[in-house]
């Protein structure tokens, strides 16, 4: 049986990122002959702190203790066959455990989902952006054995570093974002968004969109927005839920039209269309501003929409209101394109080759 540390920053279960791009396959690893051993950074504790405004005496003690779980759990690699990689060993500027794992002739798969050598910093944490060295994204990739990354833009940033690069794109367990039957009729229509508090200004792009559509539909829509932290706007009213495991799947039912709005720049160029690739699997009809991979998953019209400025969100998003036909036709469209070219059955065998090749070499 083959050994692998995953070495990630987030417990289980609790970063959207880790959950959509490694941690369901684990299942899927080890019923084919490998062992996770699972090494994560921050705990539920070290969460209530870290991503706090202020709090620094906090901060520098969970900097202080986290260095020191990290470097107990890379002392002992030789029994490992392969460490697996989730966009960085530590959360400042430095690579010694990169250069620690590498030292040890160690594989290390690779894998990123986002456009991390940019500085893109929580609100939160901003006096602190001069700890990160986002750069350090290139470092990381010379010492990878090989890359796993979302999507062509990622690819191509670390196709400058790395020759091995695979790409396999973020997924959806169209198990657990089960779909059986969807109400295309029902009112009010709720138009909804889901992302983490980091992302919240993202939502803030749509905010005046929003604001048109009530003034025109008034009491036949609403709002609401799953996160970890709640959105309050003067402008609109939102019904806010906190996001959990437990209820994940059956507040994003409560959507009707989901939306991924988002600026257009070199950071959001490497995102990964998570938020939609949830609604789709869920068959919620999907607006996603045509950025980056978006406009692969997509096809504007066909399975879903993808409104480039205000007046295209108002005009899309009002057909998707008026129309419950239209809105059960691309919704089941959007679960289809899921099915067939973003679930985790569909790539679970490539994700596993990756694994396999490494670890036989």
């Amino acid at each position: 049986m083959k050994k692998i540390l995953y070495i990630v920053p987030h417990r289980l279960n609790r970063s959207a990122g880790q959950r959509f791009r490694c941690e369901h396959f684990i299942p899927f690893l080890e019923e084919n002959n490998f062992k996770i051993k699972y090494a994560n950074l921050l705990s539920k504790w070290d969460d209530k702190y870290f991503y706090k405004k202020g709090c620094y005496l906090f901060k520098l003690f969970i900097v202080a203790k986290t260095f020191i779980k990290r470097f107990i759990q890379t002392t002992n690699l030789k029994k490992y066959d392969a460490v697996f990689l989730y966009r960085e060993a530590f959360m400042l500027g430095t690579t010694y455990f990169e250069r620690r794992i590498r030292r040890k002739n160690i594989p290390i798969i690779y894998d990123f989902d986002d456009a991390i050598w940019l500085n893109d910093v929580s609100n939160a944490n901003k006096n602190l952006k001069w700890l990160k060295k986002p750069e350090k994204t290139a470092d990381i990739c010379k010492l990878a054995t090989c890359i796993i990354v979302g999507n062509s833009y990622l690819a191509d940033f670390a196709s400058k570093y790395n020759k091995n690069i695979h790409i396999v794109p973020t997924t959806i367990d169209t198990n657990y974002h089960h779909f059986s039957s969807k109400d295309y009729t029902k009112n009010p229509i709720c138009i909804g968004w889901t992302g983490s508090s980091t992302t919240l200004k993202h939502f803030n792009v749509v905010v005046p969109v929003l604001k048109i559509l009530k003034k025109k539909f008034q009491d036949k829509i609403c709002f609401k927005v799953i996160s970890d932290e709640p959105i309050y706007s003067k402008e609109i009213e939102i019904e806010n839920s906190m996001w959990s495991p437990e209820t994940e799947i059956k507040d994003l039912n409560d959507f009707d039209i989901g939306i991924m709005p988002l600026p257009d720049n070199k950071w959001t160029k490497g995102k990964c269309g998570f938020k939609g690739l949830q609604y789709m699997a869920l068959g919620i009809p999907t607006l996603m501003s045509p950025v980056g991979v978006n406009k692969e998953i997509i096809t504007d019209a066909e399975n879903g929409f993808l409104p480039s400025n205000t007046d295209e969100w108002v005009e899309k998003i009002s057909l998707l209101i008026e129309n419950p036909e239209l809105r059960e036709k691309l919704g089941l469209a959007g679960r289809k394109t899921i099915e067939e070219k973003f679930s985790v059955n569909v790539w679970k065998k490539p994700y596993l080759s990756v694994f396999e090749t490494i670890t036989t070499k």
